[in-house]
């Protein structure tokens, strides 16, 4: 079969000729491909007693050499296969000349064995050697990675696999694990510098003139709408294409990573998003994908095309594939500046066509947490609100879908647009007149400074009244305050809401066991995904954590309903750690459980959590937002006060 390559995959690596490559002897046995040039395989770890090594390497992506940090000569880091019910030492060494540590991802542990410097323990020491021990109390795919500086950028992340104690319920015939990244020739400082300097540097998909001219995106009425906010709806990633190579178990597009299966087995496919920033969106064309496993929890099967999956968050996949021919898995970022690609056929060698890139989304009025697709008639109801939209009415009092709650105090939402380039938000609080209008709004209420939004049944839409969020701290790293931010639990991702096929959404996840906390919430509580991209400023309610003068404190045991509000024009992935929470969707006792979950732009997410002894890292997993501030302690306490 014929192979397609956009141009701009070609331009991040050397053509390959025939269906073999020349492969790094770098790379640990489960992330091999089955075509020519595998010279050693590396065993996969597993046992009591495990001993990994940090260090710099090299690593080879689409025949280019760049530099990395592994683990135990490899990268991605070796496969850990445990099995529920073990208990494990983790022998750590440092091989480098700075600190480093190891986070084991979505692990229910003691917060001592986390592993997050200056939260859980002080970090590993160069040429020194740390001992993680802790039991195995769950089974599932899950993941690991570097908590020091940008080190996850460069290599620093492996898979982990563990086995259900007795039969596992999810039946395949053979499995293989899915390790997405990103990788770049540039030192991740070298791009944060980038990003601090000018915010949309990596954005090669902005609208033109000639689009324009073209029809393409949006209308002139809107761009000019959109230049006097100083926004860009372009500005759907940081960081792009235009550096990134888009990784599959270590390897590039070119390097076709190939998975192997026999016509008619049931095929387990574990994906990790193990990216620094990339969102991915997932298919295999002409396979139907049966998502079997969320976060490394059970849910119901729920037959699908295509499915989002953000930074830091993994799902298991079943596929049949019946035909004795070649597939293309397909790992396209969220902003279509690029791809991961692998193969999956019934012999090595065999290749499918690739499909080209589709074309970017471009931001909208609900990614800015306005949702203007209402329906006027009958009172004003709002699509997708279920609450009439009566004018002069508060809209950010609306509970999420589903929520049986008592209704939060959600006039406390920020909203932290982003921009990239000229079109990123520069001087809101003195380059932007009241009043501008909003495309597809008619008026304007000029009633604050700042962007004042009307014309909508004198609804106050005022994108810089700060009085709607108390809780949020005004300055520099706060662009705007969302009047309307949306639960979006129900929508597939930014860019896939008219792809033509089934996209998984947060709604369609059932847990298959009942959770293991039905208690109320007995408390509520806001949090402010906030922004401010002309700068590359982000933070939780307005305060970065090297500001912050307190953790967020919980009792042990306590159960706590927790709505992140997305103030910005950016999906965001939020994990917790040392916790599983409910998602707030609508399915009770078998709401889905998850560690990190996507929030997506303009949007909301309630979940509710049972708290867990200890200090825990709560942060976006972005790894430069985290890195630029978006992150918190979440500070858990016995009803008397004593340390975990």
């Amino acid at each position: 079969m014929s192979r397609v390559l956009d141009r701009r995959q070609l331009l991040r690596g050397a053509t390959l000729a025939g269906g073999g490559v020349a492969l790094s002897a770098y790379m640990p046995a489960w992330a091999q491909p089955v075509s020519a040039g595998i010279v050693k395989p590396l065993p996969t770890v597993s046992g009591e007693d495990i001993r990994l090594r940090v260090a710099h390497q090299m690593m080879t992506i689409d025949r280019r050499q760049s530099h990395a940090i592994g683990i135990n000569g490899t990268v991605p880091a070796p496969l850990i296969r445990l099995r529920e019910g073990q208990t494990v030492r983790l022998h750590v060494e440092n091989g480098l000349d700075e600190q480093t540590s190891l986070h084991w991802h979505g692990l229910i542990l003691p917060f001592q064995m986390d592993g997050v410097p200056g939260v859980a323990f002080p970090g590993i020491d160069k040429g020194t050697t740390f001992t993680y021990e802790f039991p195995i109390v769950q089974a599932g795919t899950y993941w690991y990675h570097s908590h020091s500086g940008l080190q996850e950028q460069m290599g620093l992340y492996g898979p982990i696999v563990i086995d259900p104690e007795g039969a596992d319920p999810i039946q395949s015939d053979r499995e293989h694990v899915i390790v997405l990244s990103d990788h770049s020739q540039l030192h991740p400082h070298r791009i944060f510098m980038k990003l601090k300097k000018q915010s949309g540097y990596f954005n090669r998909q902005q609208q033109t003139l000639a689009g324009l001219l073209k029809g393409e995106d949006q209308p002139l009425k809107d761009r000019l709408e959109w230049g006097k906010m100083r926004m860009d709806p372009t500005d759907v990633a940081d960081v792009t294409g235009s550096t990134y190579t888009y990784l599959v178990n270590g390897h590039g597009p070119q390097d076709n990573w190939t998975g192997l299966f026999r016509p008619g087995e049931r095929v387990r496919l574990r994906v990790i998003n193990a990216s620094a920033m990339t969102t991915f969106n997932v298919r295999i064309p002409g396979l139907e994908l049966a998502i079997v496993q969320a976060d490394g929890l059970n849910v119901r099967p729920v037959e699908v095309d295509e499915f989002q999956i953000g930074v830091a968050e993994t799902y298991d996949v079943i596929v049949t594939p019946t035909d004795e021919r070649a597939y293309t898995l397909v790992g396209e970022s969220v902003d279509r500046s690029g791809m991961a690609r692998a193969t999956l056929a019934p012999r090595e060698g065999m290749v499918a066509e690739v499909p080209p890139l589709r074309k970017r989304p471009v931001a909208t009025m609900k990614d800015m947490g306005m949702d203007m697709n209402m329906d006027m008639s009958g009172g004003g109801s709002m699509q997708g609100m279920g609450h009439s939209a009566m004018p002069g009415m508060d809209h950010g009092s609306m509970p999420a879908a589903g929520t049986s709650a008592p209704a939060m105090d959600h006039s406390q939402m920020g909203h932290g647009a982003t921009g990239a380039g000229a079109g990123a938000m520069a001087g809101m609080d003195h380059g932007i007149q009241a009043g501008a209008a909003m495309p597809g709004m008619a008026g304007s209420s000029g009633a604050h400074d700042g962007m004042a939004m009307g014309g909508m049944a004198g609804m106050d839409m005022n994108m810089r009244d700060f009085s709607k969020a108390p809780g949020v701290k005004k300055g520099p790293g706060v662009q705007t305050i969302s009047p309307m931010p949306m639960d979006r639990t129900g929508d597939p991702g930014q860019g896939l809401e008219n792809v033509g096929h089934r996209v998984l959404t947060y709604r369609d996840l059932v847990a298959v066991d009942r959770n293991p906390d039905l208690r109320a919430p007995s408390r509520e509580m806001q949090i402010h995904l906030t922004g401010n991209m002309e700068r590359y400023m982000w933070a939780l309610d307005g305060e970065k954590l090297s500001e912050v003068k307190a953790p967020i404190p919980f009792l042990a045991g306590e159960r706590v309903r927790v709505t992140l509000v997305n103030d910005t024009m950016m999906g965001h992935p939020i994990h917790l750690h040392g916790h599983f929470f409910e998602l707030v969707t609508g399915h009770g006792a078998y709401s889905p459980r998850k560690h990190t979950v996507m929030v997506q732009p303009g949007g909301k997410v309630s979940w509710d959590v049972t708290a867990n002894e200890g200090d825990w890292a709560f942060h976006c997993h972005m790894l430069y937002h985290m890195h630029a501030g978006m992150m918190q302690v979440v500070q858990v306490r016995s009803a008397k006060g004593e340390a975990a």
